[in-house]
């Protein structure tokens, strides 16, 4: 089994008002498979964990824990007058 991801995938069912059966019948499998992947009982094929990534709108790397590290990205704002500068910090808080 891969580590988290029979939580991640009982959490993203949740998080999408989703039964059990309601995921079984959208990828075609039953709400036992649906259970079994969510105890960690089972591992789901890559064909039925791209399903699941589709249907709950993640990315197939979330629900197998893979993460990125992010690049820093240098910005010089040297030129910009304050008010830009202002209308850049808005933008960047939205953003968190």
């Amino acid at each position: 089994m891969i580590y988290g991801l029979a939580e991640k995938l009982a959490l993203s069912r949740k998080k999408n008002k989703l039964s059990q059966a309601q995921v079984a019948k959208h990828i075609g499998v039953s709400p036992s498979a649906v259970s079994a992947y969510e105890l960690g009982e089972v591992t789901p094929s890559l064909e039925i964990l791209m399903k699941l990534a589709n249907l709950y709108r993640v990315s197939a790397d979330y629900l197998l824990g893979i993460s990125y590290p992010r690049e820093s990205v240098a910005l010089d704002t040297s030129k910009l007058t304050k008010q830009q500068l202002v209308a850049l910090q808005n933008l960047i808080d939205t953003m968190r």
